[in-house]
């Protein structure tokens, strides 16, 4: 979104997936669809996702990729987010809350749910 338009978007699905798979697979696409250097906020309405990549990752990737009550879920994902997210400096990532009227929040999860109506 610039100026409240779209000017790119991604949607998309696989199978035998979880929500929080899905939740960080989106977070990554969002690198690719935004420009290197552009400043801007990504906005997400999973509080696991963004709490992950903003507040989590840090330490578990200092204990070696270990949570104290142990393994981090979605290691492969959560290593290329965080690593994504690092490298852009330019970008923010926060949690809104989902389903209660936000425009572009509604907008992403109706393409969240596209790949049912191919």
């Amino acid at each position: 979104m610039v100026d409240d338009e779209i000017v790119a978007e991604d949607c998309g699905h696989e199978a035998e997936t979880t929500n929080n798979r899905m939740e960080l697979t989106a977070l990554i696409k969002a690198l690719d669809l935004i420009p290197e250097g552009t400043a801007t906020t990504v906005y997400s309405d999973s509080h696991l996702a963004v709490r992950t990549i903003t507040e989590w990752a840090e330490g578990w990737e200092k204990r070696g990729w270990k949570r104290k009550s142990g393994p981090v879920e979605n290691l492969d994902l959560v290593k290329q987010a965080y690593a994504g997210y690092r490298s852009r400096p330019e970008l923010q990532l926060e949690w809104i809350k989902a389903h209660v009227g936000y425009r572009w929040n509604e907008y992403a999860d109706q393409l969240a749910n596209r790949w049912r109506e191919s």
